[in-house]
């Protein structure tokens, strides 16, 4: 499978399955190969696992960092892929919108947004 939309279309229907979707978090191309080794049908990026890589904590790493992460597990193997997109690196729609179209550029199937400003007096 190695058309973006058949892996977004495939990750959707994983989604809508029989059975409970698991997701692996690859943290770098060799845990990704791994995980698609032993058979998971998707995987999910790892905001956390991927700022631990750096030596940093979860939410340390740049827009640019985390798409190009991002889009390394990607060509890492031929499974569909959804990111930890964090708040999508915006406070705003707009923003949002553009972080998105970013990761469908760097060939994901799918994202996740949280919804939170790191702001504890304005989560």
């Amino acid at each position: 499978m190695t058309d973006q939309a058949s892996k977004a279309q495939r990750l959707r229907e994983l989604h809508h399955g029989e059975s409970p979707l698991l997701l692996p978090n690859p943290w770098d191309i060799g845990s990704a190969r791994l995980f698609a080794s032993l058979g998971f049908q998707a995987l999910a990026t790892t905001s956390s696992g991927h700022a631990a890589t750096l030596g940093r904590l979860d939410g340390g790493v740049s827009r640019d960092e985390a798409l190009a992460h991002a889009a390394a597990i990607v060509a890492a193997t031929d499974l569909p892929v959804s990111a930890d997109l964090e708040n999508c690196f915006a406070d705003d729609p707009a923003g949002v919108a553009d972080t998105v179209a970013l990761a469908v550029a760097a060939g994901l199937a799918g994202c996740s947004v949280e919804d939170h400003t790191g702001d504890p007096d304005d989560p």
